[in-house]
């Protein structure tokens, strides 16, 4: 019995190895189909299958204004350390930190000490000169001078007015003004201090015009010149708009940018120097869509694009660029001028897709808008 279940053992054990070896050493048979039946092989898939159902607008392209997109910030024109120009004690001091002053308003008053009376003096000796130069004109008429004494009364006449000039200058310093209309930033003198001559009495600084500075990249830097009126957008959403008077010629050496300048209108004195801005600066135009950011998807770049029907009722897919942004929309180039832009069902489509469009009464974009925010270049 024991024998038995050892032969049927055995021979099972044999039979299958039998049956196995016909699989060994013998490779699947794989058909390589060409490149051309792969794609007839999936476009007759694509035909048998129901196509999938999009809403689609019809977009044309406007004429819109591209923008240069730069963080800056506002800088007042001028600053400058009104000094003193000789020594004395400060007897009076005109202005407090903040103050609003005009040009030629006393900031300082120094000692006059005895300045006034070398005035005097000056001027007395300048009137004893010319009554010498005038005898000595008369006595040369009448024959009885020289060219030489005329020459010396006139030196003298010349010399006593020059020290006259000399001290009335002097009298004059004693009052320090300002050069230009301005605020007074900070004072750096009290009443009493005895002062040389360099010593700062106040810093005023010229809030009107205003700049807004900034830097831009050596792609734009080029197409942004003199005159071209550029935007400030603030924090407080308020605007300003002024020419650019200045396009930097040297680089930044460790940021590769350029500096400019916008210069504003501050007559009001709204803007302070320090205040954060966004610069817009027009660099061109170019034919663009309105679209909502919604309907962006990104290509194999990590760019944004859009899916479009074509007139096969196929998708297609456009990276677009920004170009500007409105309160309602953004507006983007890369897409045909007319185009069937994909508005629902674009996530559900892939390339070269057959969809069903159904087409909606009406445009993504009729007009320009007149106020468009600044994108980035």
């Amino acid at each position: 019995m024991k024998a038995t279940y050892l032969w049927a053992t055995g021979i099972a054990v044999l039979l299958v190895f039998w049956l196995a070896s016909g699989q060994i050493d013998q490779a699947p048979v794989v058909y390589d189909a060409s490149i051309a039946e792969r794609n007839a092989e999936a476009i007759t898939l694509q035909s048998d299958q129901v196509p999938t159902q999009v809403r689609v607008v019809r977009s044309q392209a406007q004429l819109k204004t591209r923008f240069a997109s730069i963080r800056g910030k506002t800088q007042n024109k001028r600053t400058v350390a009104v000094r003193t120009e000789v020594p004395g004690r400060v007897v009076r001091r005109d202005v407090e930190r903040g103050q609003a002053v005009a040009a030629n308003q006393l900031l300082c008053s120094l000692s006059i000490e005895d300045r006034r009376a070398s005035l005097v003096e000056s001027q007395q000796r300048v009137n004893q000169a010319r009554i010498d130069f005038e005898g000595a004109q008369r006595l040369r008429a009448k024959g009885f001078n020289s060219d030489s004494a005329i020459a010396a009364a006139k030196a003298k006449l010349a010399s006593a007015q020059a020290e006259l000039t000399r001290r009335d200058l002097a009298l004059q310093k004693t009052q320090v003004r300002a050069p230009f209309a301005g605020f007074i930033e900070d004072v750096q003198l009290e009443v009493g201090d005895f002062v040389q001559p360099g010593a700062v009495c106040a810093t005023l600084v010229d809030m009107n015009p205003m700049l807004l500075v900034g830097r831009v990249g050596e792609r734009v830097v080029d197409k942004i010149k003199p005159g071209i009126q550029a935007i400030g957008l603030f924090a407080d959403s308020t605007q300003a708009q002024g020419p650019v008077t200045f396009v930097g010629q040297q680089d930044d050496p460790k940021t590769r940018t350029f500096a400019i300048e916008i210069e504003l209108d501050n007559a009001a004195g709204a803007l302070r120097s320090g205040m954060t801005t966004d610069i817009s600066i027009p660099v061109g135009e170019a034919y663009a869509h309105k679209v909502s950011p919604a309907l962006f998807s990104l290509d194999n770049n990590g760019g944004y694009g859009i899916r479009v029907v074509n007139a096969d009722d196929r998708v297609e897919f456009y990276t677009v660029s920004v170009v500007a942004e409105d309160s309602d929309g953004i507006w983007v180039t890369g897409l045909p001028n007319n185009s069937n832009i994909i508005t629902v069902g674009q996530e559900l489509v892939v390339s070269d897709e057959r969809v069903d469009p159904v087409y909606v009464d009406t445009t993504l974009a009729t007009s320009s808008s007149a106020g468009s925010a600044q994108a980035g270049t």
